[in-house]
């Protein structure tokens, strides 16, 4: 009986179980280590790239002028690149590389695209090839004949003549025996025979000694000298088609468009959006912006070329750009009634883009001349913006340092010169550690 309790006893030896195994140990361990790893990561990176919050406030510019410049007609349009370039390829080929995306900006010169150029490769080295054997053959015929190869000739001459003296011997005997009756008339024809071939050997063994002193005339010379020049034609084209392959940038812009991508095929011209394609990027100077506009013939004596205008748009109006007209249209617009103008703006910056709608106020030239300089738009900002003569703008979510010209201040604020136009937004009261360059978001409210 006390045995069979003792049975029923827990042995406190055994209360935490096995021991566990060590690989589950060690995965365990590990998974603990690269959870704290990852969440380190992430709040250095939080920290690293968190975006300081601001005040911001739209700066709005206002006209000094009580009534302001006359405006004559207000006209509405599209804002277009002066000068857009299709840049295609000058060979066929598949795509093999592309190295700009839409947006980059670009220097001229700078490589755009690589075709694979096997073929055109291939074709390179087939016409060097042709090049210099022809160049050899022209040198050949340049030096004439090798004293070696006149020697030769010259034994041949004598050679010749030694059969041609024997072959004389042997007539004259002849002659004489057939005189006599001894030998038939056959053998002096026989003799005679083999005294003339050996004569024409001679002459002819002779001429080739003359050609071989002589050289080759100057008439091979100048044809095979045309077939060099012919072949370094050839060269130059092949290279050209090889170098055509890798396409580059013919100015400096902004890539507005990309055509192509890598395994498509291109070629000279264009054959429609499913077939092979005719370019591969467009490109625009976007510091050289134009506003297209159709001005309806009623009102075209309104305006004349040169004038000048004042351009907005309707993503940002607040800003405004001064303008003039640079290019009127030779013919109008039967269907529209219209005349197309096109008006060049001054100084854009980064908020234009083209394609964007924008309108254009465009003011009497009296009125401008009356009015001078008190059209000047007047920009005030609160004195806390300002710090050691410059401020912070909000521009694609980072802090842009900007210098201005400082004038008359008040209660409302400072008054701005120079370095705002109107439409920016400013930070106001910005962290004395701020930074031009670095991340900013405007606070919530």
């Amino acid at each position: 009986m006390q045995a069979e309790l003792k049975a029923l006893q827990i042995d406190r030896s055994q209360k935490n179980g096995p021991a566990p195994a060590r690989w589950a140990t060690r995965w365990i361990i590990g998974g603990v280590l690269l959870f704290l790893l990852l969440g380190a990561v992430r709040f250095a990176y939080t920290r690293l790239n968190a975006a300081t919050e601001v005040d911001i406030a739209r700066v709005h510019a206002e006209s000094s002028a009580a009534a302001g410049p006359g405006v004559v007609l207000n006209a509405t349009g599209y804002i277009v690149a002066a000068h857009r370039i299709e840049v295609a390829s000058k060979v066929v080929g598949r795509v093999a590389w592309i190295g700009v995306e839409k947006g980059d900006k670009v220097k001229a010169g700078q490589v755009l695209v690589r075709l694979e150029d096997d073929e055109y490769r291939a074709q390179l080295d087939q016409m060097k090839g042709q090049l210099a054997n022809l160049q050899a053959r022209l040198a050949e015929l340049e030096h004439g004949s090798r004293p070696e190869e006149i020697a030769v000739a010259r034994a041949n001459v004598g050679q010749a003549k030694a059969d041609l003296e024997n072959a004389q011997v042997t007539l004259n005997r002849t002659k004489t025996l057939v005189s006599q009756g001894v030998m038939s008339k056959q053998a002096l024809d026989d003799a005679q025979a083999k005294y003339d071939s050996a004569l024409a050997h001679v002459n002819s063994l002779q001429k080739t000694l003359d050609l071989a002193v002589l050289g080759p005339r100057q008439e091979e010379i100048d044809a095979m000298r045309g077939q060099v020049t012919q072949a370094k034609g050839g060269l130059d084209y092949a290279m050209t088609q090889h170098d055509n392959t890798v396409i580059r940038a013919p100015v400096t812009g902004t890539v507005l468009e990309r055509a192509v991508e890598k395994g498509e095929f291109l070629t000279t011209m264009f054959v429609g959006d499913k077939g092979a394609k005719g370019y591969v990027v467009a490109l625009a100077d976007l510091n050289d912006l134009e506003v297209e506009l159709d001005i309806s013939q009623n009102d075209f004596a309104k305006l004349h070329a040169r004038q000048k205008g004042v351009v907005t748009t309707d993503a940002f109006p607040d800003r405004k750009y001064d303008g003039f007209i640079y290019e009127i249209s030779p013919e109008a617009n039967r269907q529209k009634a219209t005349v197309q103008i096109k008006v060049k703006i001054q100084n854009p910056d980064d908020y234009l883009r083209p394609e964007m709608n924008a309108s254009v106020a465009f003011v009497s030239d009296e009125k401008m001349a009356a009015v001078g300089t008190a059209s000047r738009p007047v920009i005030v900002i609160p004195n806390s913006a300002i710090h050691d003569n410059a401020v912070f703008v909000m521009f694609e979510g980072k802090a842009v340092r900007r210098a201005v010209k400082t004038g008359s201040s008040n209660s409302k604020g400072v008054r701005i010169e120079d370095g705002l136009i109107g439409g920016e937004d400013l930070i106001v009261n910005p962290p004395a550690d701020l930074k031009n360059g670095d991340r900013v978001k405007p606070k919530q409210s």
